[in-house]
C-alpha cells in the first residue's frame, strides 16, 4: 500500500488549493448569501483544466486518474462546496457518455467541452422520484428518427446555463428499470422550459432548477446506449461520481476543523485559550481522525476504479461515512464558535449548511445504507 500522491497529483492539489484560497474563498461568502451563481470563476477554473476532468485524451481531455479527480475535488470543495458542485456537476453530466457511447458520439458530446467552456447537466432526479430511480415519469417516445419527450427533471445543477443534457427517461413507466434510456439533449430544444433558481439553505453558490420538456424532439442518434440500459448507465455514472461527492463532504469538515481549531487557539475564556479545554480538544480530535478516516475511504474507492475494479460497496462506505462526518463536524465546528457560530459574519454556519446537502443528493446516508447491506447480503 502506498499512501504517498505522485508528484502530478501534488502539482494539482497545489493549483486547486491555490484557486480555491485566491479565487473562490474570497467570493464565497457573497455568493452564498445573494445565491449568485459564479459563471467567471467557473469559467477561470476550466481554463486551469480543474473541470471536464474525466474527458478520454482521445477526445481532448486531460482523462485524470480517479485519484487525481478526488485530491482535486477536496481542494475545490475546501475552497466553496456550492461553486464546487456547479464545477464538477460537469463531470457527472458528461461520465454517461464516457461510459456508454460509441466512439462518433463521445467525439460530437466532449470535443466541445474541450475546446471552449461549456455546462453541462445530468438530468436524473424527478418531483416524484429521487431516491427511486425506477419510478420515473419523463417519458419518450419514438417517432421515427427522434424521441418525443415529456415529463420534468428536478433539483438539475447547472440547469440554467447548461449548454448539454445527459436525460434519463423511459419508454414505459410501467418497466421501472427496465425502461429507461439516455439521451443527448443539445441546447434549448423547442418545448424545453428552464424554472426558476431553487433558493436553497446551503450551496446556493451552484445553480439549481426544473426541467419541464414538453413535446421536446430529441434524435433518435443522440441516445447513449441500448433502449433499456439506462439505469444501468446511471448507475455506473453514480459508481464513479460517489468518491468525487464524498471528497465535498471531507473538504468541507476539513474547513471546519480548520476554522474551528484556529478560534479555539484564540477564544479565550476563564482566563486562558478554549482550545487548552479537554472538551473543546476532544471535539478537535474527533474532527480530525473522521476526516483522515473518511480521507482514506474515498482515496480507497478512487483506487478501485482506476485499477478497473468494481467499487460500488467502497464508495458507499465513503459518501456514507463522509457525509455523515462533514455534518457532525461542521456542527461541532458551530458549537466551538458557540454564539460566533450561529452568525453569518463567521464562516463555520455556511459550512454547516452545505454540509447538509451532501447527505441528500448523490444517493442520501440512507440509500448509502441500502446499497451497502444489498452488496453484503449478496456476498
Amino acid at each position: 500500500m502506498n499512501f504517498a500522491l505522485s508528484d502530478d497529483e501534488k502539482a494539482l492539489q497545489e493549483t486547486a488549493r491555490k484557486f480555491a484560497r485566491e479565487v473562490m474563498r474570497p467570493k464565497a461568502a457573497h455568493c452564498d448569501e445573494a445565491s449568485e451563481f459564479p459563471k467567471d470563476i467557473i469559467r477561470q477554473a476550466a481554463e486551469l483544466g480543474l473541470m471536464n476532468m474525466t474527458v478520454p485524451q482521445a477526445h481532448g481531455g486531460m482523462e485524470l486518474s480517479h485519484q487525481a479527480q478526488v485530491v482535486i475535488a477536496e481542494e475545490l470543495a475546501w475552497g466553496c462546496a456550492g461553486m464546487a458542485t456547479s464545477m464538477i456537476a460537469n463531470d457527472l453530466a458528461l461520465l454517461p457518455i464516457i461510459l456508454g457511447a460509441t466512439s462518433e458520439q463521445k467525439e460530437k458530446f466532449l470535443r466541445p467541452f474541450t475546446t471552449g467552456f461549456k455546462l453541462a447537466s445530468f438530468a436524473l432526479t424527478e418531483p416524484g422520484a429521487g431516491s427511486d430511480v425506477a419510478g420515473m415519469r419523463c417519458t419518450a417516445r419514438r417517432d421515427g428518427d427522434f424521441y418525443v419527450v415529456n415529463g420534468q427533471k428536478q433539483w438539475i445543477t447547472n440547469g440554467e446555463y447548461a449548454d448539454q443534457f445527459s436525460l434519463f427517461c423511459t419508454l414505459d413507466p410501467a418497466q421501472k428499470h427496465k425502461g429507461i434510456m439516455c439521451l443527448v439533449v443539445e441546447g434549448r430544444p423547442k418545448g424545453l422550459t428552464v424554472g426558476k433558481h431553487e433558493n436553497k439553505m446551503g450551496q446556493r453558490a451552484s445553480n439549481t432548477v426544473t426541467l419541464t420538456f414538453e413535446d421536446v424532439r430529441v434524435p433518435v442518434a443522440n441516445r447513449i446506449g441500448k433502449e433499456g440500459e439506462g439505469f444501468l448507465i446511471a448507475m455506473n455514472t453514480l459508481d464513479n461520481s460517489r468518491p468525487l461527492t464524498a471528497m465535498f463532504a471531507i473538504g468541507i469538515a476539513r474547513a471546519a476543523m480548520e476554522h474551528a481549531l484556529d478560534y479555539s487557539r484564540q477564544r479565550q475564556q476563564f482566563g486562558k485559550p478554549i482550545a487548552d479545554f479537554q472538551g473543546i480538544q476532544f471535539m478537535l480530535a474527533d474532527m480530525a481522525a473522521d476526516v483522515e478516516a473518511a480521507r482514506l475511504l474515498t482515496y480507497k474507492s478512487a483506487w478501485l476504479l482506476d485499477s478497473g475494479q468494481r467499487n460500488t460497496l467502497v464508495s458507499s462506505y465513503a459518501k456514507r461515512f463522509a457525509a455523515d462526518m462533514a455534518m457532525k463536524a461542521t456542527t461541532d465546528a458551530v458549537q466551538i464558535f458557540g454564539g460566533y457560530g450561529y452568525s453569518k459574519e463567521y464562516p463555520v454556519e455556511k459550512l454547516m449548511r452545505d454540509a447538509k446537502l451532501i447527505q441528500i443528493y448523490e444517493g442520501t446516508s440512507q440509500i448509502q445504507r441500502l446499497v451497502i447491506a444489498r452488496e453484503l447480503i449478496r456476498g
